[in-house]
């Protein structure tokens, strides 16, 4: 085999491994990024975004646009709408990504994506994240408990209604404990908020 085709068969097993890549995932590897541009020319790879590649037999599940939106911006977190929906607490299906970044970061452009960035900060961006595998992309995404926490906070984005259902959807069909709901309730500021309409699960 020669060194061409070395390097372009470890890029396809790259990509079956992880799913989606970008070109600049190539540079860890030591793999000029011409070689992923030269399997797409050869329809080995398929372009499913903007700098984003695929095999061509990918069944993309449906929280792919997660996979798409974390590739993008791997320091953000699925939050609010989107989380909501990937923990089935939501029957709205959100048409942006709804993703939380850093105050201080600087803002994503992904011209063409729909992307709805939401500032988060301290605690409220760092507590509460998990891991999930999305289409052999690991993304972050806020647990259930702090997803309901953070829609009370962000009430007048979403709607106070859509944060009180998934209370109780979150709540009643034991998904978190009330401990868990208090915990992020603190966090988030809105213990005062969401105080009465926990005291009613009671």
């Amino acid at each position: 085999m020669t060194m061409k085709a070395e390097t372009e068969d470890k890029i396809l097993r790259i990509v079956k491994e992880h799913g989606i890549v970008r070109p600049r995932d190539m540079d860890e590897y030591g793999i000029h990024r011409k070689y992923l541009h030269r399997l797409y020319d050869q329809g080995m790879l398929v372009r499913i975004g903007r700098g984003l590649y695929t095999l061509p037999d990918t069944e993309p599940s449906e929280d792919h646009s997660l996979a798409e939106a974390s590739k993008r911006v791997p320091f953000g977190v699925i939050c609010l709408l989107s989380a909501l929906r990937f923990h089935d607490l939501t029957t709205q299906s959100p048409s942006e990504v709804w993703m939380a970044v850093d105050n201080k970061a600087r803002s994503p452009r992904e011209p063409g994506f729909p992307l709805r960035i939401v500032r988060f900060s301290g605690e409220a961006l760092t507590s509460g994240i998990e891991r999930h595998d999305v289409d052999g992309v690991s993304i972050h995404v806020y647990s259930q408990a702090k997803t309901v926490a953070d829609c009370f906070k962000f009430r007048n984005k979403i709607g106070l209604d859509v944060a009180i259902e998934a209370l109780r959807d979150c709540y009643r069909s034991r998904r978190c404990t009330m401990d868990d709901l208090w915990k992020y309730a603190r966090t988030c500021r809105v213990a005062n908020v969401m105080r009465p309409y926990l005291e009613s699960l009671v």
